[in-house]
Order: C-alpha cells, then sequence, then structure tokens
C-alpha cells in the first residue's frame, strides 16, 4: 500500500477511515503549464469503513516555498456531516507564518460545494481555481499480496476495483510564489486528547511509511512535522537500508535523499516522481527498487485506464 491502513490507530476493527490519507499527487495541469493539479486521496477502501469525509477533520496540503520543511501556505478543506445523503465542503487558502500552524482559518475560496457520492461531477469554480470532492475509483496500482508473500509478485493488481474519497484543487502556480520548487505533504487533523487540532495523519512520499516504519514508529512518524524526521529517524531509515544491502555511506545518502518526508515538486516541469507524482507514475516499481537495493524492480502491476483526461482526472467509482 502507498500510505492505506498505515497506522495502529488506523487499522480495523476502531478506525476511523475517513481520516487515513491513501495518496497524494502533484503535477502540472495537462495542457496549461501555468496551473498545478493537487489530489488528496483518503478513505481506503471506500465505501466499507466510511462513506463520507470527516465532519471534525480538517483535510490539508501544506507548502514549503523555500526548502526548510515548513509550511509558507497551506489549503485547507472541511466538510458538513452528511445528512439525507448530502455533505458540503469548504476550502480554505492561507499564507505566511499561520499556514505553519494547526487550525481552520484562512480565506475561503470555496464554501458549500456538494461532495458526490455517485459517478456524477460537480466541479466548482472561483476564479483561477477548481475544486471537486467525492467518492472516486483509486489510481493507486498494486500487488499487495505479492507483497505480503515475501515481494513474490503475480501482477495481480488489488486497487483496481477499489474506491476512495478525493479531494481535487487546480490552482494558479502564481499562488504558490515565483520560485517553482516546492515541497508538498498533506496531513489530517482531528480533536483528540483535549486538542481540537491534533494530527493524525500524514503523508509526503509514497510508501515511504509503509516499507521503514514499523508498530507504534507509525504513529509517530504520522504526528510530528517534518522538521522532525531527520532527528527522530535518520537512524533507523539507514539502519533498515543497511539491512537491505546498502553500504553504510550510500545508506545515509539514500536516507537523507528520503528525509523529510516531503514530496519535491516543480511546477515548472512536466516531468513525474521524483517531480511531484502523476496517477500514472508507477511509484511502486520505483520504490521497491529503492528499497530493495535493485534486488526487486517491478510488481508486474501498471496504471489504471478509467483515469480522465480532463478534470478532475480520477475515474468513476466502482459502485
Amino acid at each position: 500500500m502507498s500510505d492505506h491502513l498505515d497506522a495502529p490507530d488506523l487499522k480495523p476493527p476502531n478506525m476511523d477511515a475517513s481520516i487515513d490519507i491513501c495518496d497524494i499527487y502533484a503535477f502540472q495541469k495537462p495542457g496549461d503549464a501555468n496551473k498545478s493539479i493537487l489530489v488528496l486521496n483518503v478513505n481506503p477502501v471506500a465505501p466499507t469503513f466510511a462513506d463520507s469525509f470527516a465532519a471534525e477533520a480538517v483535510y490539508e496540503f501544506k507548502v514549503d516555498t523555500n526548502d526548510d520543511a515548513v509550511a509558507e501556505i497551506a489549503y485547507r478543506f472541511t466538510f458538513s456531516a452528511k445528512e439525507q445523503g448530502m455533505q458540503t465542503a469548504t476550502v480554505r487558502h492561507i499564507c505566511g507564518t499561520q499556514a505553519n500552524g494547526a487550525g481552520n482559518e484562512g480565506e475561503i475560496l470555496f464554501k458549500d460545494v456538494p461532495v458526490t457520492f455517485d459517478e456524477a461531477i460537480t466541479v466548482a469554480e472561483a476564479g483561477a481555481y477548481r475544486f471537486f470532492a467525492g467518492i472516486r475509483s483509486d489510481p493507486f496500482f498494486f500487488d499487495l499480496e505479492g507483497f505480503k508473500n515475501g515481494l513474490q509478485f503475480t501482477g495481480a493488481d488489488t486497487f483496481l476495483d477499489k474506491n476512495v474519497f478525493s479531494i481535487v484543487l487546480e490552482l494558479p502556480n502564481s499562488a504558490l510564489g515565483s520560485n517553482s520548487r516546492l515541497g508538498i505533504w498533506a496531513r489530517v487533523l482531528i480533536p483528540k486528547e483535549g486538542n481540537p487540532f491534533f494530527q493524525i495523519d500524514r503523508m509526503g512520499r509514497p510508501f515511504l511509511n509503509i516499507m521503514l516504519n514499523i508498530g507504534e514508529d507509525k504513529n509517530t512518524f504520522n504526528q510530528i512535522e517534518p522538521t522532525r524526521d531527520r532527528k527522530l529517524f535518520m537512524a533507523k531509515f539507514t539502519n533498515r537500508l543497511i539491512a537491505s544491502g546498502y553500504s553504510i555511506e550510500n545508506a545515509q545518502k539514500t536516507a537523507l535523499s528520503l528525509l523529510p518526508d516531503i514530496l519535491d515538486y516543480d511546477y515548472a516541469s512536466l516531468a513525474g516522481y521524483g517531480n511531484g507524482r502523476k496517477l500514472t507514475d508507477d511509484i511502486i516499481d520505483i520504490q521497491l527498487a529503492l528499497f530493495t537495493n535493485g534486488a526487486v524492480t517491478t510488481d508486474k502491476v501498471g496504471p489504471h485506464q478509467d483515469l480522465l483526461a480532463t478534470f478532475p482526472y480520477v475515474g468513476p467509482p466502482h459502485l
């Protein structure tokens, strides 16, 4: 899994799948180099465990514009409670020091946008922004059973018929600043332990937390800021890579390239992963080769064929 069910607190039977990040994507809009597309997918195997976004949660994209692992821009997504089969979304934009904080303030870009629970596509537009939220086909592709069977892959795509809840934002690159080289990650905040904005899940690079953390480390990794990644996890990541056959020097170099857990993205480039991440990027093949030091290079699975050529790009749900 890329980040599906990645922490002990987010596993059945006690999990709340609606706050579990599956994947994030960032890529230049096809046919328009002046815009970018951000996709945040949550709720694995939807609607089996949860049939809506969480009304108490803040879903958030963080954007680092100066390579300090601190956000200077944030996009925040909140949702009403689902009532009589309906739910609405609000999108906020915030810049400056407040973007690095936890909260729900910000300039409102969209308000009361209907969430879709079927094949329909409801797209909201505001200036140069476009927004969609709803159930969609999971674009992630991976032979999960082969992974669990000692990396003995058969090419059976576990996620071919699975759904997620997607948040898709089209935005002008000018809103991301003049420096095209960015760092992007997503997180989910919920009320917990007396904190109204407790960080319960986080993701930047695909497959990272799954491959290199176990047990309670997954929760810790999800709940800290990227600025703490190297201090808390550099030694553990290095040792995991050494166990996979890396020399000490190369393991340290690779661990440094993986931490902090932030997705590198240059909005001036059409390239895919590790420049952002496209819906068709075969990140499993890339990460398998990296984490096994070249011993395993493919799971024999390719991109899904139900992706759309236009916004919101993620395919129709399997209902």
